[in-house]
């Protein structure tokens, strides 16, 4: 079992993700719920994929962290 970061940002329609340990793998929702199902949905499909063309698996790597200043 893998556990990849993704990134979540709201658009004008709802939400959008993608995970910097996995370039080109995105998906879209309309609720966070959605777009966090359609995400896991997108990068078990996309690692599925590379393990059929032969291709390394990316190990997760990026972490995150949420820095306060005064704004």
């Amino acid at each position: 079992m893998m556990k990849y970061l993704i990134i979540i940002e709201k658009t004008d329609t709802g939400y959008s993700a993608y995970s910097p340990d996995i370039p080109g793998c995105v998906s879209t929702g309309a609720t966070l719920e959605e777009v966090e199902r359609n995400m896991r949905e997108a990068i078990e499909f996309h690692v599925e994929g590379l393990k059929i063309e032969g291709f390394a698996v990316p190990q997760p790597s990026t972490t995150s962290a949420y820095i306060e200043v005064a704004a």
